[in-house]
């Protein structure tokens, strides 16, 4: 047996700490004297302080902590407790850079230029396959545009209206540093419009945006406003993936039964489409589900799902990141 203090020198953790793992319920000493109320502590017990310590330094929150404690003799539950923290970690770590990278951004001259080079059609199916989701509330300006995202791992364009969020990833070279633009819908329908063919480029200025094609330049200014941070939605496929025709599923949703529903935020009725697959019964506003089919432009396509109120997802085969989000109408 040893006494707090020792244990408290051989963990590396303060004997304050150790008394706040007893007060969780964490590590709870082998014997308290009961006159002292001293706390004593097993030979064993010595790995486990050991354990908590490291786990405690890399920032694991304290309910993780207990069941890595708790399952230590099972290498499943403890390496899954162990990589879901260490995504985290990794993620959180990646959206420190991108804000570090934005506020650099916003402090940078205005004569810091970054460049996109890429194909007309690469940009223009890009840009098609977002624009469905666009927000037309001017009281969101952040939602009114298209972003485009230019970062360390890739450029994607991205849009959302708070109930769809489309991402596609566009192939392009990049000269400059990372940067979060928002264009401005006129930029995008204009560019749109256009039937040129060939290399194009983009070029985000200070306030200024270009699209260079062959022949003739578009100009717009970024809209001025911070985009939602999307990435979140990115991580991870949902609990179940679902393969459809997208042929023989369009002329399912013909037929799909629906149901009226009072939304829980302002008691506004609303009709839902109801599609269920196996177990998981889905609402969803079939005009959008609509749209994101035609916006995937692709025969085959994946749901994924995580239940009755969790966002709908379609996503192309083999187009990593690539995604037309729908939020789900709960249903009753």
């Amino acid at each position: 047996m040893r006494g707090i203090g020792r244990l408290a020198r051989e963990s590396g953790l303060t004997v304050s700490a150790l008394r706040f793992y007893d007060g969780a319920g964490v590590l709870v000493p082998a014997r308290v004297d009961p006159q002292s109320n001293y706390r004593w502590y097993s030979d064993e017990q010595v790995l486990v302080a050991r354990l908590v310590a490291r786990l405690r330094r890399v920032g694991m929150p304290l309910a993780e902590i207990s069941r890595v404690v708790e399952h230590r003799d099972d290498a499943a539950v403890v390496d899954a407790l162990l990589q879901a923290h260490l995504t985290r970690l990794e993620d959180g770590l990646a959206d420190a850079r991108r804000e570090l990278s934005a506020a650099r951004s916003l402090l940078a001259p205005e004569s810091s230029v970054t460049s996109i080079r890429t194909t007309t059609a690469a940009l223009l199916d890009a840009a098609r396959a977002v624009r469905f989701a666009v927000g037309p509330d001017a009281a969101l300006p952040m939602l009114t545009g298209v972003l485009l995202d230019v970062a360390d791992d890739a450029v994607r364009l991205v849009a959302s209206d708070r109930y769809r969020l489309a991402v596609r990833t566009l192939a392009a070279d990049v000269d400059g540093p990372p940067v979060s633009a928002i264009l401005p819908i006129d930029l995008v329908d204009e560019l749109l419009g256009t039937t040129a063919t060939g290399p194009a480029a983009m070029r985000v200025a200070g306030g200024d945006v270009a699209v260079e094609l062959p022949g003739r330049t578009l100009r717009g200014r970024r809209v001025d406003a911070d985009f939602p941070d999307y990435r979140r939605l990115l991580r991870g496929s949902g609990s179940a993936q679902v393969e459809i025709d997208v042929a023989r599923f369009r002329d399912e949703l013909a037929a799909a039964p629906t149901r009226t529903v009072r939304r829980p935020e302002d008691g506004v009725e609303e009709t839902a489409m109801v599609l269920t697959f196996g177990a998981v019964e889905v609402g969803v506003n079939r005009d959008y589900l609509l749209e994101a089919l035609d916006a995937e432009d692709a025969g085959q396509l994946v749901l994924d799902l995580d239940g009755p109120i969790a966002p709908l997802v379609l996503r192309g085969a083999g187009r990593d990141g690539d995604l037309s989000m729908l939020m789900p109408i709960r249903l009753d």
